[in-house]
């Protein structure tokens, strides 16, 4: 899958359990028509295995919201620096009209900018650095 235009007719759901077609795992990771992609420019909190309760409902925050905007009309998935990651995923940026849908979550304070690897939320609000969201 290389950049694209996705048809509105994409309609993504929470996913549950297999078999996963088009739903959203969490904050920066979906699967498109049994694809699994990695949004590349951003970093969500884990909903799997979060640090903490605050990870956990944030990540939740911006697992919803990741759906909705999914959901929110025609989407342009364009290829990363590399293709996949070491997990299998693809690795796009995520647009519609020409903005990331990244850089939305990110605004909204349910994402931060990937910076190469994932960061440990809860750790960094518990040093009193000042955090992004």
């Amino acid at each position: 899958m290389s950049a694209a235009l996705i048809a509105p007719a994409a309609t993504f759901t929470l996913c549950s359990s297999a078999p996963r077609i088009t739903c959203v795992v969490d904050g920066d990771t979906f699967w498109l028509q049994g694809e699994k992609i990695r949004i590349s420019d951003i970093n969500a909190p884990e909903t799997s295995q979060p640090g903490c309760t605050y990870d956990a409902a944030l990540g939740q925050r911006a697992k919803l919201r990741l759906t909705a905007l999914l959901n929110g009309g025609r989407i342009e998935l364009v290829a990363a620096d590399r293709e996949r990651d070491r997990y299998g995923r693809l690795l796009r940026e995520v647009r519609r009209d020409g903005r990331s849908l990244g850089a939305v979550l990110i605004a909204e304070g349910l994402a931060e900018p990937w910076r190469g690897k994932r960061s440990d939320w809860w750790r960094v609000r518990a040093s009193g650095q000042k955090i992004m969201y």
